[in-house]
């Protein structure tokens, strides 16, 4: 009898999610898309895509492939590729992105650069 193991994508489906009234002091990495509606204090590397919901707060910097933002950002954010601020999207601090797209009512602060330039830990320092 053949035992088949299923291997687990790590790119379709799998996310983190960190819920409305959790606070995390500290950076958070993850391979994995990264849903954020709790305040984090500290810088967030995410492989994948981040939302930062309508409760969600982050004092800290963001790196990213992709992120939506519909809460607080008090930090820089530079992704890869599409930046997404919603509506009610508050940013203080300097963004970078290959693809920006922003709702109206959005609130930016900021520095603006589309260089096209892949976003690293490097390019964020």
């Amino acid at each position: 009898m053949g035992i088949k193991l299923k291997e687990e994508n790590t790119t379709g489906g799998l996310h983190n999610t960190l819920a409305t009234g959790t606070n995390v002091k500290g950076d958070i990495h993850t391979e994995t898309d990264f849903r954020l509606d709790g305040k984090v204090e500290g810088d967030v590397d995410c492989n994948g895509k981040i939302v930062v919901g309508p409760k969600g707060n982050v004092t800290g910097n963001i790196v990213a492939a992709n992120a939506e933002i519909l809460g607080n950002v008090e930090g820089s954010i530079r992704v890869s590729s599409k930046l997404i601020l919603k509506s009610t999207a508050v940013i203080k601090g300097d963004i970078s992105a290959q693809s920006l797209e922003i709702e109206p009512n959005a609130r930016f602060n900021g520095a603006c650069n589309m260089s096209g330039e892949v976003a690293t830990k490097e390019t964020s320092k």
